[in-house]
């Protein structure tokens, strides 16, 4: 069941490396492959989150605002692109047995398409984010973005620190 601190993993400072389709719609696209750094931080003593991706190989810049409804037991993640100015509508899910899978509805290129994010992998040195696409409301997916999420112990030692500090003041 889903908590205020599904996230708490991710505070802190991390290495990604992106992996994505040059056509987000194309199962049989091209991947392009890229570095990029992100901070997180936590708000609302661990119930929110937000996190920054700076991807120089794009030019731009990626913001998301995790929130936690203690009543639904869900998140709600909302992401923000530099490159748009736009804030695009929210995914919504939860974290069980140590997934996290939220789905969204969006447009991609003028065409309507379901979002599915999926959290896995998460540790103090390391996690998975996917994202996938699909135009027929479900039934078959494309998975077009992969993030895989490294950093060094030290600071896993000191991100989980935070956190505990965080959990303390509650």
């Amino acid at each position: 069941m889903s908590s205020p601190h599904d996230f708490d993993f991710l505070h802190g400072d991390w290495q990604v490396r992106n992996r994505r389709r040059t056509d987000f719609l194309d199962p049989d696209g091209a991947w392009e492959e890229f570095p990029g750094t992100t901070r997180c931080r936590p708000l609302f003593d661990g119930a929110a989150n937000i996190d920054e991706i700076d991807m120089p190989h794009l030019g731009r810049r990626g913001a998301t605002l995790r929130l936690f409804d203690p009543a639904a037991r869900q998140w709600s993640l909302y992401w923000a692109s530099s490159g748009t100015g736009r804030l695009y509508p929210p995914v919504t899910g939860r974290f069980e047995d140590g997934r996290g899978e939220f789905h969204g509805e969006d447009v991609h290129d003028g065409e309507d398409v379901r979002v599915r994010y999926v959290w896995s992998g998460t540790s103090p040195t390391t996690a998975r984010w996917e994202q996938a696409f699909s135009v027929d409301g479900g039934a078959t997916w494309v998975t077009n973005w992969i993030m895989e999420f490294t950093r060094e112990p030290a600071r896993a030692a000191q991100a989980d620190q935070a956190a505990r500090s965080t959990h303390s003041v509650q």
